[in-house]
């Protein structure tokens, strides 16, 4: 939304939801970036005879990020985040499609401020990352 109103805004509002199927490149370099040198992540060997994991694990805060893009996508410029908390439940793999999104929780329009519900889904419709924001709309 590039101009939002706060009192057109109603619990239960729905964020346009992000699909997301990071491939091993995308996942090498975040955790590149992030100095995350744990094998989980980019050694599929380890990941899965060591570890037993079916695949490369997709990172945490990976995850957080794109909770985080989902949100100031919805935002644009009408409004800035001002807290955003998450808890990896459940583990992600390369060749799954995860889908990010949320809803509208709570409006609060003498402060300006809205609280979101917000979800990561894998492909079997199971939640392994719930969170929740904290936003301010502008004007």
């Amino acid at each position: 939304m590039s101009t939002m109103s706060i009192a057109a805004l109603q619990p239960g509002e729905e964020l346009p939801p992000q699909n997301h199927s990071p491939d091993n490149v995308q996942l090498f370099f975040y955790n590149a970036a992030l100095w995350n040198a744990h094998r989980i992540h980019y050694d599929l060997p380890y990941a899965t005879d060591v570890e037993g994991y079916p695949g490369l694990v997709i990172a945490g805060p990976l995850l957080g990020d794109w909770l985080g893009q989902c949100v100031e996508a919805w935002l644009g410029e009408g409004g800035a985040l001002l807290n955003l908390e998450y808890s990896n439940r459940g583990a992600a793999y390369i060749g799954e499609t995860l889908t990010v999104g949320g809803t509208v929780e709570a409006v609060n329009a003498a402060k300006g401020e809205v609280t979101l519900a917000l979800h990561i889904r894998n492909e079997a419709g199971d939640v392994i990352t719930p969170g929740r924001a904290l936003v301010r709309l502008h004007g």
